[in-house]
């Protein structure tokens, strides 16, 4: 185990810069996600620390070591990829064992590096089969086995759950956090996934074209993102946005949409100035189905639903702007047809509209977010 420091690390491809002043901490033991659509860097991020990639300026240590120079064989590091990568004619037994071989140790520590790994895994039974005869989940697993059996002091995974469908990607997800809370290994985790991000992390870092955009455990993202791209890419369903200006009125203040809509804002939000430009963003279970005559109902007329069973996501405009609304009871409702709701004021956020940054209420410390 080991933490990793990375320094002002910049990496370009002649003039794009793909990674720009990356600074981060990662501690010993760590579980870290990095989570970000496709381009925003992070797996180029992953391969520097690799070594896979040469960063074009900035710092990488792992341990106390600087890493800049090291050739990724002699970094002491394990990388899981999204490709399982194993050997068709070898049994899983010789392709967890591999890399044992090829450094000449003797059979008895491979034998004995690949059954604890295989017991820590659950694949035991399958030591002697090939690939060709597993799942897809066990060949996932027999690739973790591979790199547990070197006894890292860092995992790498790169998006190692792409390639399963639904229901194995949510055991391989038990399956690695488990493997975490037995091993404390240091783990640096790629996901453009960001409910995998949410279940896994200690901590996630939210890369947007380059850029670190907040640093910060899966409730302290969800609940105070630093700006609005960290607020709409964390969380499913997406946070709703409806932009706006601040009004005072006798009571406090709300956000005006239109002539008609007046959105109620949290009392620490107090300190704002009125006429600021604003978006007011409230996530979809945020938002209560109502009785019309009860206070602070709205319309939503619905466009469309998405029934999973113990829910409902409900998608459809209030005063013209669009809003979903995620609900555990069920409407009754279908497209066309109005249903009320009422916004739980204490759970929205103001955003910036220019910078697009989070305001932050009285009395709120700023999380981590990028310089």
């Amino acid at each position: 185990m080991a933490q990793i420091k990375i320094t002002d690390l910049q990496k370009r491809y002649d003039n794009v810069e793909v990674l720009r002043h990356i600074n981060l901490t990662i501690h010993d033991g760590e579980f870290v996600v990095l989570v970000g659509p496709s381009g925003c860097g992070k797996s180029t991020l992953l391969r520097t620390i690799a070594g896979l990639e040469t960063a074009s300026s900035g710092d990488i240590h792992i341990g106390s070591r600087l890493m800049n120079q090291v050739a990724p064989k002699d970094r002491d590091i394990s990388m899981v990829f999204q490709s399982y990568a194993l050997y068709p004619h070898m049994t899983v037994a010789r392709n967890m064992g591999f890399s044992l071989e090829v450094q000449k140790r003797p059979k008895a520590e491979i034998d004995a590096a690949v059954n604890k790994a295989a017991e820590i895994l659950g694949l035991t039974a399958l030591l002697q089969r090939r690939p060709k005869e597993l799942s897809g989940g066990q060949r996932q697993r027999v690739a973790m086995g591979r790199a547990i059996v070197r006894e890292p002091q860092v995992f790498l995974f790169d998006e190692p759950l792409s390639n399963l469908d639904a229901q194995l990607r949510g055991q391989m997800r038990i399956e690695i956090k488990s493997l975490h809370q037995r091993m404390k290994n240091t783990i640096v985790y790629v996901t453009h996934d960001q409910v995998e991000a949410m279940t896994l992390a200690d901590r996630i870092v939210v890369l947007n074209h380059g850029l670190i955009q907040q640093v910060g455990t899966p409730l302290e993202l969800y609940d105070t993102p630093a700006n609005r791209f960290v607020a709409s890419f964390i969380g499913s369903p997406a946070m709703n946005f409806i932009d706006g200006k601040l009004e005072r009125h006798e009571k406090g203040c709300g956000v005006r949409i239109n002539t008609q809509l007046l959105l109620p804002v949290d009392e620490q939000y107090g300190h704002l100035a009125a006429g600021r430009d604003v978006t007011y963003g409230i996530r979809p279970e945020a938002l209560e189905l109502c009785q019309h005559n009860e206070p602070g109902a709205l319309p939503l007329d619905i466009t469309l639903i998405e029934p999973t069973g113990l829910s409902e996501l409900i998608h459809g405009k209030i005063a013209g702007e669009a809003v979903s609304v995620y609900s555990m009871v069920r409407s009754g409702a279908g497209p066309g047809g109005r249903v009320w709701v009422r916004l739980d004021a204490s759970r929205m956020q103001l955003f910036d509209r220019d910078s697009q940054q989070r305001i932050i209420k009285t009395g709120e410390r700023a999380n981590d977010r990028a310089a």
